[in-house]
């Protein structure tokens, strides 16, 4: 099944006239392999493995050209570097300030303060960018000292 996914993608960005090259396959199948939201550096350091002259450049330029077609989101978690994550897997992020947990969340719960904030001020919030960061459930359960 992730074959099939990096074919499906291989042909779509050959359909869009882009190259696709040893190193670029090898990017793509980490990218599908991967479980959660990988940064640049941990694709490059997977992708080092077979490729070791692959440079972290070619991993940026390569994630900056898939998210201009609209596969890849690049969202930030926080404080740290940004992730990647497929545009498919529609979803926005919760992030605890005080563990770091991630919490995925369907789009919808947010669709309503989407819809407030063009209705009060005209303004088009672009919610898959950027995480929601506060206090999760059971860090919020913790006493304070």
């Amino acid at each position: 099944m992730k074959e099939d996914r990096v074919e499906q993608l291989t042909a779509r960005l050959k359909d869009e006239g882009g190259r696709i090259t040893s190193s670029r396959r090898a990017i793509l199948r980490a990218l599908v392999d991967s479980d959660g939201h990988p940064t640049a550096e941990q694709l490059t350091a997977e992708v080092k493995a077979t490729h070791p002259a692959l440079h972290e450049s070619t991993v940026y330029r390569f994630l900056d050209e898939l998210e201009r077609l609209d596969v890849v989101d690049h969202v930030h978690l926080g404080h740290g570097p940004g992730v990647y994550h497929f545009t498919d897997d529609v979803h926005n992020h919760l992030v605890c300030d005080l563990c770091g947990s991630v919490t995925e969340i369907p789009s919808s719960v947010i669709e309503g303060l989407q819809q407030k904030l063009i209705n009060e001020f005209g303004f088009e919030m672009e919610p898959r960018h950027f995480a929601v960061s506060g206090c999760c459930r059971d860090c919020a359960k913790k006493p304070t000292t």
